[in-house]
């Protein structure tokens, strides 16, 4: 018999297999300071392009002012206890409704944390009979989710309308057998390599299909479209996406989630959520804070305007130099490189140590061998100068690696290197 602890010490895992050498540097980094584009990492100043903080609201002086205030207010136990049980309030029904407007949708649920939140949404919507399709690049949450579910699933290929279509057609003949209906699952924006999901494309087979849409919109709510409403509206498709879902997580600087779409689906979710039923309510200084940043959102078109300004500089200047960013069409920027795993490492300490830039870098097995993505997100925060500074530094550290300059044996062992 086998120690079930074995396994987990073995090797670390397809990702945890190199934590010894990068625990701290690559891994589990330190970013210290106030939270913004410019912070400290290992005693240095560096541009921070990690940070999911879209509309610059974390470090609002507003923001800041309010969530002080709420927590002066209420203290972080309020209100004690499952919302179904005791941990109702007059704000957080005010924040969904808030939210169900801003989203034109009937109703909103708020959930304590959008991971846990969505799997359990899922599992909610769908039982054994029901089929479920969904994109083969969904976030980890959704795939969990659909893990959950004890009834088939097909994934389509990413942003591929044709294979979703054949996937329906799937779903359709499982479905004729089982009794089932059909959950279709895409993003709003994709997170890792910043396109947008293909919403209208599968919008259109409802002509021929009959399914059910439920998008998670974590990175597109608050600046996608024409009121930060998201990249449903964005593509004109609100009225025909079923369920709509997102963070607090990314343009709202907080933590939370919430799901909105029918009055009688929000009805049963709310008796039916599990990680809801059977959690403390969210604290209200979350939501007192999330009422401040809606109305900041709703009344400061300038937040999304800068940061459009800022994506579309940074952008056109990697493009300008001959850098391939893909296919995004949101704020995420993916920068696509070629170069192995301690290539990869070394280029990403000259970055840190040399020209203080911190961006996430994306190697095997994450992605195939050979292939580096650099991973930026630029914010309404962040500066011309920033902008310009990183341009450079890309410039010159791509001429390193294409020439041979980063080639190394093994990747560094960070506790021995600095």
């Amino acid at each position: 018999m086998a120690d079930v602890f074995e396994k987990l010490v073995k090797d670390g895992g397809p990702i945890g297999q190199h934590m010894d050498r990068a625990h701290g540097y690559f891994t589990f980094p330190k970013l210290e300071g106030e939270l913004g584009p410019r912070m400290n990492f290992r005693g240095k100043e560096i541009i921070c392009w990690s940070l999911n903080n879209y509309l610059g609201l974390v470090n609002h002086p507003d923001v800041r002012k309010a969530d002080a205030e709420a927590a002066a207010k209420y203290g972080m136990g309020n209100p004690m206890g499952a919302r179904m049980m005791s941990g109702n309030t007059v704000k957080h029904e005010e924040l969904e409704k808030v939210i169900s407007e801003f989203v034109s949708r009937e109703d909103t649920m708020l959930l304590n944390f959008g991971y846990q939140g969505i799997m359990s949404c899922i599992d909610a919507l769908v039982n054994r009979r029901d089929v479920i399709v969904f994109d083969a690049e969904a976030h980890a949450c959704l795939v969990d989710g659909v893990r959950l579910h004890m009834g088939h699933s097909y994934a389509f290929k990413h942003n591929n309308a044709e294979d979703c279509e054949k996937q329906l057609q799937r779903a359709e003949k499982m479905v004729e057998k089982t009794g089932g209906g059909i959950l279709v699952i895409t993003e709003g924006v994709f997170g890792m390599d910043g396109e947008q999901g293909i919403l209208k494309e599968i919008v259109a087979l409802k002509k021929k299909y009959q399914f059910r849409i439920l998008i998670d919109d974590a990175h597109g709510f608050g600046y996608m479209g024409a009121t930060g409403a998201g990249a449903d509206e964005a593509q004109g498709v609100q009225k025909d996406i079923d369920l709509y879902f997102s963070t607090f997580v990314k343009s709202m600087g907080s933590i939370g989630a919430f799901i909105s779409g029918p009055k009688d689906v929000l009805k049963y979710l709310r008796y039916n959520t599990r990680s809801q039923i059977f959690a403390k309510s969210l604290p209200l200084i979350i939501v007192e804070g999330m009422l401040k940043r809606m109305d900041m959102v709703k009344t400061m078109p300038e937040l999304r305007e800068k940061l459009w300004h800022n994506v579309n500089r940074l952008q056109n200047g990697l493009k300008e130099r001959g850098f391939d960013i893909g296919h995004t069409n949101s704020p995420v920027t993916p920068i696509y490189m070629k170069g192995d795993v301690p290539e990869a490492t070394q280029m990403v300490m000259d970055l840190r140590e040399n020209y203080h830039i911190f961006c996430s870098i994306v190697v095997y097995p994450v992605i195939p061998k050979g292939d580096i993505i650099y991973r930026i997100i630029p914010t309404s925060a962040h500066s011309d100068e920033d902008i310009d500074i990183t341009l450079k530094a890309f410039e010159e550290t791509k001429k390193k690696l294409d020439t041979g300059k980063y080639k190394a044996e093994k990747i560094p062992d960070m506790a021995e290197a600095l």
